[in-house]
């Protein structure tokens, strides 16, 4: 058993500090970026259509982004904070979403919080990160379920014609990935490497023991057959989806929400896709994505940067307050429970005496889950 406090690999991932320089650069970068947008010549054509919105869609896009929101936080708390209250899956939920924000790493961050903020509270660190990985499986096998299905809908006929190569062969990939990732417990830990075994092939061990594990894991929640889990894993996907069709909706463009759909997760990879002018990062991994599907290129450049500032600022605003409170409850389940420590030191050394108080101090209590540990952040 972990103590509570005992830092892993995955909580450990979480520096406030570290997070804290990110947002200065973050926030120094969307600044640079408003800055060019407003004087750069040339743009001119771009900056009447950020006037020309309709403010009707991008309020659409802001509530279609809360709703996502929601739906991690539902799934969140079927996962890690069964039995708790809602609005302590809200306080973490948002601020994992804000820490996605700050630090774009495909959610990677936000989970990389929730193991911190867990491990502070006395939670077992090594079960907190095997059921993050999984947490994670869940959640992005929703948009590789997406490709699979929907390339073989357009492949086969349905919606606009576009080549195999933008239908059939991300289709095929995304089954690739799905296959791969289901197999891989049969596939085995491996024998262990022995001590003085390379660092590298020590990683390499730990790295496919843990996914193995996750992959049950995540299997073993799946078989639970919860709602909550299969309605916010959907619901986080779908919702980001249709924030970015009313980017579009807002600005006079309707593509088809097939190509949306599709082009989506595409996108999301970032640099993987050639781009024109070497724009990287998702946002130009989404306008290449969208271009070579056939939107024009002015349209789909407004559109992703709507539905990037509407997904930076909004979990960002509402997960900063979440953190706040989140923080403060913390240090009270930390007081609590060395206030809670203690008292069952005095009992002990009335009990038996100074002498059986050196002999058997007893250690503070652990807990094997996220579920049983005493509290959980943000418990009312």
């Amino acid at each position: 058993m972990s103590e509570p406090g005992t830092d892993t690999g995955f909580a450990g991932d979480f520096d406030p500090a570290a997070v804290r320089r990110s947002a200065l650069r973050v926030t120094a970068l969307v600044g640079v970026v408003l800055l060019i947008a407003l004087l750069t010549p040339g743009l001119g054509t771009l900056r009447d259509r950020i006037g020309d919105a309709a403010v009707g869609w991008l309020l659409v896009a802001l509530a279609l982004e809360a709703l996502s929101g929601l739906s991690y936080v539902l799934m969140l708390k079927a996962i890690f904070l069964r039995g708790q209250s809602w609005w302590a899956a809200q306080r973490l939920g948002w601020s994992e979403l804000a820490m996605g924000s700050i630090v774009p790493s495909s959610g990677v961050a936000g989970l990389a919080l929730g193991a911190w903020v867990f491990n502070r509270v006395g939670a077992d660190p090594k079960v907190i990160a095997r059921r993050s990985i999984a947490f994670y499986l869940i959640k992005g096998s929703v948009n590789f379920i997406a490709v699979a299905v929907v390339g073989l809908l357009l492949f086969a006929g349905v919606g606009p014609d576009l080549s195999p190569w933008l239908t059939l062969f991300p289709a095929l990939v995304a089954i690739a990935v799905i296959a791969l990732v289901v197999q891989m417990p049969r596939i085995g830990p491996g024998p262990r490497p022995g001590p003085d075994a390379r660092r590298l092939t020590q990683m390499l061990s730990t790295t496919r023991r843990t996914l193995i594990h996750a992959t049950q894991e995540a299997g073993e929640i799946l078989r639970r057959r919860e709602p909550a889990v299969y309605l916010g894993a959907f619901g986080f996907w779908f919702f980001d989806n249709a924030v970015l069709w009313a980017t579009f909706q807002a600005f006079g463009a309707d593509p088809s929400p097939w190509v949306i759909l599709l082009g989506y997760l595409i996108g999301q990879l970032g640099g993987l896709i050639p781009v024109p002018g070497g724009i990287g990062g998702v946002d130009g991994g989404l306008i290449g994505t969208f271009v070579l599907y056939g939107i024009p290129a002015e349209p789909a450049v407004i559109a992703v940067l709507a539905y990037r500032v509407i997904l930076f600022w909004l979990p960002l605003l509402i997960g900063g307050v979440a953190f706040f409170f989140m923080q403060r409850q913390i240090r009270e389940i930390e007081a609590q429970q060395a206030a809670d420590l203690a008292r069952a030191e005095r009992d002990h050394v009335a009990r038996h005496g100074a002498a059986g108080h050196d002999a058997a101090e007893p250690a503070p209590a652990s807990a094997n889950d996220a579920d049983a540990a005493g509290k959980s952040p943000g418990q009312s």
